[in-house]
């Protein structure tokens, strides 16, 4: 998995995994959301349109990174999903999670 943001979006790129979430993917996540919260962004992009596959793990990360920029006043928004993401999100029982997520830019 590769992380990187421009403004206010971060772009995915890699597999949503337990094995693809290393420890400086994590790292990277929790820099951005500091980075967000210190310039006073209330709104943040997650662009989904470069992740291969997803598990549950790489998913629950995600819910909870999301939950943690919702706590620190920054709405987040899912982008960009595809038909196999959301299938996956659906199939893993986290669609409930995710029911507010974009499909478009």
């Amino acid at each position: 998995m590769k992380f990187f943001t421009e403004g206010t979006v971060a772009h995915l790129q890699g597999d949503l995994t337990h094995s693809g979430m290393t420890d400086n993917i994590i790292k990277s996540l929790a820099v951005s959301l500091q980075q967000v919260t210190s310039g006073g962004e209330k709104n943040f992009r997650i662009d989904c349109g470069r992740v291969g596959t997803a598990d549950i793990s790489g998913l629950q990360l995600l819910y909870v990174w999301m939950q943690c920029a919702r706590f620190r006043g920054v709405e987040t928004e899912l982008v960009n999903i595809s038909g196999t993401l959301r299938q996956t999100m659906q199939e893993m029982g986290l669609g409930h999670c995710f029911t507010d997520c974009r499909t478009h830019p």
